[in-house]
């Protein structure tokens, strides 16, 4: 055991987890109208809590198991079977190293939250999330990162996909999970209202940013250059990134907003995710440069031109920005062109059909979408017998 990781990914562990609580609630929350902030927080912090238990049960099993199918991991590892304190995972306790791969199983099914607020079932969040993540996410990362098909020695050959912190994993999958979801459940009966706090946004893009290093540095798995690398080109990217997608929109509209700027931050966390431990701070400055411009135009096409009602743009922003840095990674060099675009094809299916599948048989089981008195109401007060504001604010 290596003291000094030990140290540092016990930290990162606690930023991802902050990414989410309450980062993600408090950003996705400021973007919804008033009389559903509540029901985005609850979402958020019951998928937090079901996705810990459920990957302590059996979904690190799943993800990390010594099955060697190249499809899972098996059950060898449910409820934590075998590890101990002095287990070692590389330099690590074994026991860190799932603590911190569960905090990137947490936020990966609570991004797709931002596609569905306002209109969803509860019931039907916590049984789809539940089955998502054990059915998708931790089949995926078996395949990318522990040891899968997909992985070096896989079906790509010696050199498999590079994803260093889950453009694949976490942002494809999400992302587009989040624009099934959406067309499923269909628009909202009115989505013309503008965010209802635009302050809580930024404040939730803020926490999000400083949670982001350790999401890509703690990916590193190590205190090390490389650790450092990531967080820089991380923070290279979040920081272009903003300042593109804010001109572009002074370019088009006439005026840069607070909500778009810090949407942008988003965008080039996302992008540079699956290439911060392969580039450089002039790939990740490119990277970020083009994600701000490239996820704005992802958003006006999903939203006004396909008329996909994904609430919060995760597929735009999530999705779009992660494809497009794992595909930048080929570009630079870093992954072969092979592995990169076969894996988010193989992914990408994947993840499209076990997504259909279970929207159809979840709703089967609890409703899909409220009623429309439930909807006009608002969820807070309907669903979950709360109020944070008046409802004419």
């Amino acid at each position: 055991m290596n003291g000094a990781d030990t140290a540092w990914i016990i930290v990162a562990t606690a930023l991802v987890l902050f990414m989410t609580l309450p980062g993600l609630a408090l950003f996705y929350g400021g973007l919804v109208r008033a009389r559903n902030v509540l029901s985005v927080f609850m979402h958020c912090y019951a998928i937090a809590c079901l996705m810990s238990v459920l990957w302590f049960a059996v979904g690190y099993s799943i993800a990390f198991g010594s099955g060697e199918s190249g499809l899972w991991g098996g059950l060898d590892k449910m409820f934590l079977a075998g590890v101990t304190a002095d287990t070692l995972s590389g330099t690590l306790p074994e026991v860190l190293f799932f603590a911190f791969q569960m905090t990137f199983a947490i936020i990966t099914p609570a991004l797709i939250v931002g596609a569905y607020v306002e209109r969803i079932g509860f019931g039907f969040v916590l049984l789809f999330s539940a089955l998502w993540m054990l059915l998708c996410y931790a089949p995926v990362v078996h395949w990318v990162w522990g040891g899968g098909m997909l992985a070096d020695g896989g079906i790509f050959g010696e050199v498999g996909v590079r994803d260093f912190a889950g453009g694949i994993v976490v942002h494809e999958t999400a992302g587009l999970a989040a624009l099934i979801l959406a067309i499923f459940l269909g628009a909202r009966r009115d989505n013309s209202k503008p965010p209802h706090n635009p302050g809580m946004v930024m404040i939730g893009a803020a926490m999000l940013w400083v949670g982001w290093f350790g999401f890509n540095g703690g990916s590193q798995l190590a205190a090390d250059g490389g650790a450092a690398m990531a967080l820089t080109v991380t923070h290279i990217s979040a920081a272009a990134a903003s300042l593109t997608w804010a001109l572009w929109e002074r370019i088009k509209f006439g005026k840069a907003s607070l909500v778009g700027m810090v949407t942008g931050t988003i965008a080039g966390l996302a992008s540079i995710t699956p290439a911060s431990g392969f580039v450089g701070p002039v790939e990740a400055l490119i990277i970020g440069s083009v994600a701000g411009i490239l996820c704005q135009e992802a958003v006006n096409l999903i939203r006004n031109k396909a008329r996909v009602d994904d609430t919060l743009d995760v597929f735009a922003v999530h999705g779009v920005g992660g494809i497009f840095g794992t595909i930048m990674i080929a570009v630079f060099g870093a992954g072969a062109w092979a592995a990169q675009l076969g894996s988010l094809a193989i992914v990408g299916i994947y993840t499209i059909v076990v997504t259909t599948v279970l929207i159809f048989i979840v709703k089967a089981i609890t409703p899909l979408r409220v009623d429309d008195e439930t909807e006009a109401t608002g969820l807070d007060l309907s669903v979950h017998g709360e109020r944070a504001y008046e409802m004419n604010s």
